[in-house]
Formats: C-alpha cells, structure tokens, sequence
C-alpha cells in the first residue's frame, strides 16, 4: 500500500509539473496570432499614415545616390586645376611650361644634330682624295661649317709663319687653333642640354611642393568644416596630388631626352674630331710639300 501510495504520489508530482512547464509554451504560441489581429485591426482604423510613410522614405533615398554620383564625375584633371589654390595653380602652369619647354628642345636639337653631322660627313668624304689645303678648300667651295673652319684656320696659320723653319711650332699653333674651334662648337652643340639637366632634376621638387601646399590647404579646410568625411577631403588631396604627377611627367622624358642627347653629342664630337685630324694632316703634307720643293730648287 505504501508502495502505492507513494506511486500515485510521484504520479500527480510530475503531472503538477508537467502542467507548469507546458502552461508558458501555450501561452507564447498563442500570443502570435493576437498580434496579426492587432494588426490587421489597426490598418482599418489608421489606413493613411501606412500610405504617408511610403512618400517620406522614397524621396530621401533618391537625392543621396543623385548627389554622389555627379560629386565622383567632377574629379576631372581640368576641374581639379581650376578648383585648386593659387600656388598650386601657378606649380602646374610652371611645370607644364617646362614641359613644353623639353619636346620643343627634343625637336630642335634633334634637327640640328641631324643636320650638322649629315654636314660634316658630307664634308669629309668631299676631301678624302684632296691632297693639299687648297683643294681642300676647292672640293668644298664656299660652303659655311666645321671643316671650312679647320682649313681656314690652318692655311692662316701657314701663311702667317711663312718664312718659319720649324715646322712642329706651325703644327702646334694650329692644334691650338684646332682645339678652340673643337670647344666653341662642343659649346655650340650642346646649347639646350642644361636646360633638360634643371627640368630632369628640378621638375619632381617643384611637383612635391605644390602637393605639400594644396595638402596644407585641405588641412586648414578640414578644421574649418569639422569633419573628416572623405567627400570632403578627397578633392583637395587629389589636387595636390595632381601637382606632382604633372612634375613627373616633365621630369621624365626631360632625364630620357637629355641622355639621348648626351649620347649623340658625343657621336657628333667624335665627327669634329676626325675633321680636325683631317685638316692637320693636309697642313702636315703641305708643309713637307713646301719643304721638299725647296731643297729641290737648293739642289738645282
């Protein structure tokens, strides 16, 4: 009976807590359908205002995308320079003129090498069967350049020491003559190059402090407007950024075209210098010329 007892006992234990345990569960799975009746007892009474909240969202939403997208396609270079500071304005202008400046000396001395060396190697294959000065100077007529000038300068030289037995002093002196006319075309011929020396080297510095002062600008502006909003401070960034791409961009072809130059310059002097040895040789055979038809009228 005890037993028993005790069975029925537990029995209504666990129903008690069977029902305890269940009367939460039912009470939120019955909760659900009272609220879609609230709800759908509150259109009927409040129809306009699920209406009016449609026509606030929409408009909102729409301006934003409109007002970046017009905001992402003014970043243009030319919109960027005419937006920029006065300085950085005048470093581009500066740097755009230097620009120009190195395609207009790319073409000019290119031009002009082109045509002194097409000269002078001209020259030098007119007076490769001359056998003195003076045809020398007949084979090439009056024409105007490096090599006249080195025939010019040596029968000067032997005309002015006529009389003179030494013929090493007459060589000397026109070697000297020789290497004046050497150095004043080596000036000549490299009129330009300096200048694509100070673009090539001074053109990224120039570059780098537009950007540090359009940098500095956008700085100032930010603790102006209080606030760190990248659509505020991207367009003055990519200004000053613009500066020193535009450096660069002189900068570069001006240090290729210089070293380009450099190489033909040397091309040309070598050319110089073969019209100098050139003329030398005619002075020296003129001179043994000269030597030998003397001793042959002492001989008679």
């Amino acid at each position: 009976m005890k037993i028993m007892s005790f069975q029925a006992s537990l029995a209504a234990a666990l129903m008690l807590a069977t029902a305890w345990l269940v009367s939460p569960v039912s009470a939120q799975t019955q909760t659900p359908p009272a609220a879609p009746a609230q709800a759908t007892a509150q259109p009927a009474t409040a129809s306009p205002a699920p209406a009016a909240a449609p026509a606030v969202v929409a408009p909102v939403a729409k301006p934003d995308a409109a007002a970046i997208v017009p905001a992402m396609k003014e970043l243009s270079p030319w919109v960027m320079f005419m937006s920029a500071d006065v300085i950085v304005k005048a470093v581009m202008i500066g740097l755009a003129f230097a620009s120009l400046m190195t395609w207009t000396v790319l073409i000019a001395k290119s031009i002009e090498l082109s045509v002194a060396s097409g000269k002078l190697r001209s020259a030098l294959k007119k007076i490769s069967e001359a056998r003195s000065l003076a045809e020398a100077q007949m084979a090439l007529g009056a024409k105007q350049g490096i090599l006249p000038s080195f025939l010019a300068a040596a029968l000067r030289e032997a005309r002015m020491s006529a009389g003179l037995s030494s013929d090493a002093g007459i060589k000397e002196r026109a070697a000297s003559s020789f290497s004046e006319i050497v150095r004043a075309e080596a000036r000549r011929i490299r009129v330009g190059m300096g200048v694509l020396a100070t673009i090539g080297s001074t053109s990224p510095f120039v570059g780098l402090f537009g950007t540090v002062w359009g940098i500095m600008n956008s700085f100032i502006g930010i603790s102006k407007s209080q606030t760190t909003n990248l659509a505020v401070v991207a367009p003055g960034i990519a200004e000053a950024l613009l500066a020193t791409a535009i450096g660069l961009v002189a900068a570069i072809p001006a240090v290729i075209i210089y070293n380009h130059f450099s190489r033909m310059t040397k091309s040309y002097l070598e050319l110089v210098s073969r019209a100098s040895g050139a003329a030398a040789r005619l002075l020296s055979r003129d001179l043994d010329r000269s030597h030998g038809s003397a001793h042959s009228r002492a001989a008679e």
